[in-house]
């Protein structure tokens, strides 16, 4: 049970707050997980789905990547919604469910695909020890390019960020395969 009211309908919001709701909806399909606590400070709810739109829709990061960096950076901060959440979403966007299993499993580097594992190697450095060692800065980099890097690391922390609000409401609205939960 989440440790705060969450907001499940816009009538839970003043009037003049309702159409950050109903954007949240529409760019989403729902609204859940981390907006069901965010949305107490509709500001910051509207300006966070704003730059997760962009992350999750818009960047120039194919769909399979972040899907995969959602899912390490979950799986690290043990963050049960997003995990539960990008499960699925990584499964639509292509990534075999044995990748989802070796992260799930918290596997080393070399049991992902070369390509895979430079990801999963620098989600985990940076939520691990808050720095990407030069071998992985250069195989992202040379991989990606410099916006393409940006992007990344903005990635790891907009999903970093939705896990720190979720773990800390203890809001949980997405179930994951039965021998996948955290």
């Amino acid at each position: 049970m989440a440790r705060i009211a969450t907001i499940d309908k816009k009538e839970d919001l003043a009037p003049e707050h309702q159409p950050i709701y109903d954007a949240i909806a529409q760019s989403r399909g729902v609204v859940g997980g981390p907006w069901l606590a965010l949305l107490h400070s509709p500001e910051l709810a509207r300006r966070t789905a704003h730059l997760g739109s962009y992350v999750r829709f818009e960047s120039g990061l194919e769909r399979k990547l972040i899907e995969l960096t959602a899912l390490v950076a979950a799986r690290e901060l043990e963050c049960k919604h997003e995990w539960a959440a990008h499960v699925v979403h990584g499964q639509h966007a292509g990534i075999p469910m044995e990748t989802i299993r070796a992260v799930y499993q918290k596997q080393g580097a070399e049991s992902f695909s070369s390509q895979d594992a430079q990801i999963v190697s620098f989600v985990r450095e940076m939520l691990q020890t808050h720095r990407v060692t030069e071998p992985t800065y250069q195989a992202i980099y040379g991989r990606l390019g410099e916006q393409g890097i940006v992007e990344l690391a903005a990635t790891v922390g907009y999903y970093a960020m939705l896990a720190c609000t979720l773990n800390t409401f203890d809001v949980f609205t997405a179930t994951p395969p039965e021998d996948l939960k955290i």
